[in-house]
């Protein structure tokens, strides 16, 4: 057995990162960044830095980032980096078939990518947020690169230079369903080469970026929970009068 799917074996001894019923890792909370203004254009920053050299977001124009407070101005000289024009969808000059020649698969768009994550398990913020936390250095892979959330993943860890190298560190127990016999149990990571960010810092920067994504998925999502609000209290005064006016109805009819 190989150390990839010995390690994917083992995984429901993780601690921390407990088996989900789906079969993978249990997700750790992504923080919540839907209110905060600053942690989203930070977000959209690395989004564009680190995201779209790779994948699209073919269902997201660069002037709908106005809605983050930022201007025409401050979208050309911070974020566009190619003849893009600031009205054009947010897509890779990558070749499709260059990326499946490199990576054996096209990647995706992430669009909405932050709500078709989601199961069970989590929210699709909390599965990205735990993925991109938790990439490790295999050279038994292509990439050089694996991740406990998704076993033999093709992405290669894009992030690394922020959040350096780590590998995962394996100590020998004894076998919790069978007597005298010893199993190997994640121990955590490993750091082995530190990267730009301490660990805070890069957890804050990957929630920053997945704040964005859960943010472009649906953009109108905190205009249609405050809508959402006064609906329901409409509905409840609505309901309200119309329990009292039935009540003076029947009054006169008895």
């Amino acid at each position: 057995m190989n150390f990839s799917k010995k390690l994917l074996a083992i995984l429901a001894l993780v601690p921390g990162l407990v088996l989900a019923n789906e079969g993978g890792v249990a997700l750790d909370k992504a923080p919540d960044r839907s209110n905060n203004m600053a942690a989203l254009q930070n977000g959209a920053k690395l989004f564009v830095n680190y995201c779209l050299n790779c994948h699209n977001a073919s269902s997201m124009r660069y002037n709908r980032l106005r809605d983050l407070g930022l201007t025409e101005e401050q979208i050309k000289a911070n974020l566009l980096f190619t003849g893009d024009k600031v009205g054009e969808m947010m897509t890779t000059t990558m070749n499709p078939k260059d990326a499946k020649a490199w990576f054996g698969v096209v990647p995706p768009d992430l669009s909405v990518i932050a709500r078709a994550k989601a199961s069970g398990a989590g929210s699709g913020g909390d599965y990205l947020y735990t993925y991109l936390r938790t990439f490790y250095k295999d050279d038994t892979r292509p990439t050089g690169w694996n991740n406990l959330v998704v076993n033999n993943v093709a992405m290669p860890h894009v992030l690394w230079e922020l959040q350096g190298v780590q590998k995962v560190k394996m100590e020998e127990v004894a076998d919790p369903h069978e007597e005298g016999k010893k199993i190997h149990r994640f121990a955590g990571f490993e750091q082995v080469t530190p990267g730009k960010l301490s660990k805070l810092e890069y957890d804050t920067a990957v929630a920053d970026l997945v704040g964005y994504m859960e943010w472009m998925a649906e953009p109108a999502a905190q205009t249609r929970k405050k809508l959402g609000a006064w609906v329901v209290l409409f509905m409840a005064g609505f309901a309200f009068l119309a329990w009292r006016l039935n009540a003076s109805f029947w009054k006169e009819v008895k």
